[in-house]
């Protein structure tokens, strides 16, 4: 695999950041200076800083993320994530939820890991609750649910539920830009409030906002059954 790929997943940095390592020549592999995007074993010699790389022990936190927080690990942008956490490890987001958005981003060092649930091929379900501008009406849940037209694509038929007269929950398994905004906004709605409350088996349960929990070697384990079998 390419030296970023094997820094993510070994729990080290991203792989944007191990660029920048390559190019301050804190990099070696097999006893000369790494380049960007080489190839390499995990038979290999690689040292950062001198140092043997080799995988570090996982981390997987369960945070609940405010309003007006980014997730972003660029700690030239203002209120980021990391920053936020001032976790004492290398960790990162796993995908995003939009800066007027809150509730639940899984923090973690598990490049590999983090991938998998990415990739949107394997439906991965996430839930939200979120409250709009005005009444929701049946037209509403049944456009929602077969699916809408944003981004010039239809969105996947999706699991949606009424819980009060401006407020709904709703299960996705694709993850575009802003999509829930978006679908509520071809139908002539706005989104006013926001929060993810479930990533596959992993719950936001009572996480005051701005705080965070560690998940369970259980659940992780669940996790990664569920991703194996693609969430069915």
């Amino acid at each position: 695999m390419r030296i970023n790929k094997l820094l993510s997943n070994y729990g080290y940095c991203s792989r944007k950041e191990t660029n920048r390592l390559i190019e301050e020549g804190r990099i070696i592999v097999n006893g000369i200076s790494c380049e960007k995007g080489q190839w390499v074993e995990e038979t290999d010699e690689i040292l950062l800083d001198g140092k043997k790389v080799s995988p570090k022990d996982k981390i997987y936190l369960a945070f609940n993320k405010p309003k007006g927080i980014i997730c972003t690990t660029s700690n030239d942008k203002e209120n980021n994530i990391i920053a936020l956490l001032n976790y004492p490890e290398y960790i990162f987001p796993v995908g995003r939820l939009d800066k007027d958005s809150e509730g639940l981003i899984i923090m973690t060092n598990d490049g590999e890991l983090a991938n998998n649930i990415l990739f949107s091929e394997n439906y991965h379900e996430k839930e939200y609750i979120v409250r709009v501008d005005k009444e929701i009406n049946e037209e509403f849940l049944l456009n929602m649910s077969r699916g809408v037209k944003i981004l010039d694509i239809i969105t996947r038929p999706c699991i949606i539920e009424k819980i009060d007269q401006s407020i709904f929950r709703i299960i996705l398994t694709q993850g575009l830009n802003r999509q829930i905004r978006r679908m509520c906004k071809a139908l002539g709605y706005n989104v006013l409030e926001l929060k993810r409350i479930r990533i596959l088996n992993i719950r936001l349960e009572e996480i005051e906002v701005g705080k965070y929990r560690k998940i369970s070697a259980e659940e992780i384990q669940n996790l990664k059954r569920l991703i194996l079998n693609k969430g069915d």
